[in-house]
């Protein structure tokens, strides 16, 4: 225990070394499996399951996608008491990248899949769950969001190369631990913040597109955690999705990982 507001400080000061902000990517990277394994990435596939809401708003949806509406509002109304006693529903999910900021996302819902598709430029969604079966365009949020997430190396790898930038902003607490902020300064002009952990040096949080909500633009926070190693790669197992202001978040657990796989191009093309 501290005896003094200055030894207090003094020992924070030593916890977190003095680095550059290159020397802390380098760290990173290195904690991560290394810069030629992130550089032989070309694919990956996670398998796992994701939270999708409360147990009365996905019975109200699963209703929808399986009846006419009238009969979803008949059956929503008669089952919500039971199905909000659910806290959270998670479904199957398979994400698929491809180098190139390539992306596409299935979730298994009410024995459908809904889709999501992105090829690098544009983006398409299916979404079986509110009774939509014709793909539609990202609209403009969604597609200046997926343009500004990382790639499947994440922000930090070869940034320099991408046209980025990264600023050390200082030192902060990250669920009770030390941490680097960093500041990705993109080659679009956009900015995201990275926090690496100062004893793993692990990227444990980031910061996502902000979100719309209630009439105003809230912060998002991505928080990584459970690392285990995927073919020599540091891969996160559980991802937790914050915005602030609100209670509730959105969970993701990785159950399976898979390193270049073959993934063919047009598995991320417009869909037909």
């Amino acid at each position: 225990m501290c005896l003094t507001l200055l030894v207090c400080m003094a020992a924070r000061a030593q916890s977190a070394p003095k680095l550059t902000a290159a020397q802390i990517v380098d760290k990173n990277i290195a904690a991560r499996g290394g810069l030629q394994a992130w550089r032989s990435l070309q694919t990956m596939t996670w398998k796992g399951k994701m939270d999708a809401g409360t147990g009365d708003s996905v019975a109200r949806s699963r209703a929808m996608s399986t009846t006419s509406m009238r009969q979803a509002r008949a059956m929503s109304a008669a089952n919500a008491k039971a199905a909000a006693e659910v806290k959270q529903v998670q479904l199957p999910f398979t994400s698929d990248w491809k180098r190139g900021h390539k992306q596409r996302t299935e979730i298994e819902f009410a024995g459908k899949t809904s889709v999501q598709v992105y090829d690098g430029s544009n983006g398409w969604l299916l979404r079986l769950y509110l009774n939509r079966n014709d793909y539609e365009p990202f609209n403009a949020d969604q597609l200046k969001a997926q343009s500004q997430a990382a790639d499947i190396d994440g922000y930090l790898v070869d940034y320099a190369a991408k046209g980025n930038k990264v600023d050390l902003e200082g030192v902060e607490k990250v669920e009770g631990k030390d941490a680097y902020k960093l500041k990705v300064t993109q080659k679009s002009g956009d900015v995201r913040y990275v926090w690496v952990d100062t004893t793993s040096f692990l990227d444990v949080r980031l910061s996502g597109a902000q979100r719309r909500m209630d009439g105003k633009m809230h912060n998002v926070y991505i928080y990584q955690r459970d690392f285990r190693a995927e073919n020599g790669l540091m891969i996160p197992h559980t991802l937790q999705t914050v915005v602030d202001g609100y209670h509730d978040a959105h969970n993701m657990v990785v159950e399976s990982v898979v390193i270049n796989p073959k993934l063919a191009d047009t598995l991320f093309t417009k869909p037909q």
